[in-house]
């Protein structure tokens, strides 16, 4: 690990010009209810008005505008649940580059009808008894194609640190901000941006508690491996943090919160009944863990990012009525 040589916000900067015209400067939003109910002022970074639906299209694009023309020829591959993979596919028929995409045989339907509808070659695996990573590794071995994983890569955390950047310099400063977790390339990249731009500002982290993974890793000083997760946020279905995204972590997050799948729909039927916008289960979890400090952020400013909107529509329902 400390062969690695970890991003700086610099290299945000740098994504940010370079994902300019096809990344969509997503919106910030605010809540009077939210304000009231808090006391103070928050601010909803909501990446899931981003292409694809998730703040995952800037790491994708980041990654693939640096491929060479001999990487591109050849395409690239990735593993994830979900909204990477979207993204990548997107990215990648953007380019004109042939895309695999090694997804889990249950993520969300409409998850894998968008990452084929982008033209990427889904591959499925059973994600409690086989290894993503190995199969994306033999793939890329076996078929010379670049392996851009979901979150443990410097483009991809750089890429997806511009969206605090965004934030930022529309808001100012923040006294905190609530990022969700999965594998931590959101968080860590995030990091990155807003302890320049926002260098007293308060970074928390939230993942599920029944896969609180990145949790036991920062508090133990050393990357935690679990069992794949059950939870309803389907993105946090991480099993460890990241080489790259771990370090970054340690270093500039103070600290690493959990909140139940309970805590999770109540944020989600907040989001349709009160803000009118649709997200997913993960994107849900960095305003149902700052709901849980709400007595505690009175007078502040506060950040929340919104990671993504891509749930099946039949979950959607069931979850909001309380049918799940």
């Amino acid at each position: 690990m400390s062969d690695l040589r970890l991003p700086t916000y610099d290299d945000v900067v740098a994504a940010a010009e370079r994902i300019d015209g096809y990344a969509n400067k997503t919106p910030v939003m605010t809540s009077r209810t939210v304000n009231d109910a808090f006391g103070a002022e928050v601010f909803f970074k909501c990446e899931n008005f981003q292409r694809m639906g998730a703040f995952k299209f800037r790491g994708a694009m980041n990654a693939l505008l640096q491929f060479s023309n001999e990487q591109k020829a050849a395409g690239v591959v990735t593993f994830s649940s979900g909204n990477h993979a979207q993204a990548i596919a997107l990215a990648a028929k953007l380019l004109g580059i042939p895309a695999t995409i090694v997804m889990p045989h249950d993520a969300p339907a409409a998850k894998v009808a968008a990452t084929r509808g982008y033209g990427g070659n889904v591959v499925e695996y059973n994600r409690y008894t086989e290894d993503r990573e190995q199969i994306g590794r033999d793939l890329a071995k076996k078929h010379g194609l670049t392996l851009i994983p979901p979150y443990d890569h410097p483009h991809v955390i750089t890429g997806q640190g511009t969206a605090a950047k965004e934030l930022l310099e529309e808001t100012g400063e923040l006294d905190a901000l609530f990022v969700c977790l999965g594998g931590g390339g959101l968080l860590s990249g995030c990091a990155l941006a807003t302890r320049q731009l926002s260098p007293q500002c308060k970074i928390y982290g939230v993942e599920p508690l029944a896969g609180n993974d990145g949790q036991q890793s920062f508090r133990s000083g050393n990357i935690v491996h679990i069992d794949t997760p059950k939870t309803i946020a389907d993105g946090a279905q991480t099993q460890h943090l990241g080489n790259y995204t771990f370090p970054l972590i340690r270093q500039n997050v103070d600290d690493i919160l959990t909140v139940t799948d309970g805590d999770l729909i109540d944020a989600m039927r907040f989001y349709a009944e009160r803000m009118k916008i649709v997200v997913e289960p993960t994107g849900c979890l960095s305003f149902a863990a700052a709901r849980n400090l709400r007595e505690s952020l009175r007078g502040k400013r506060i950040g929340i990012m919104i990671s993504g909107g891509n749930v099946d529509i039949s979950r959607y329902g069931a979850f909001l009525t309380g049918n799940a």
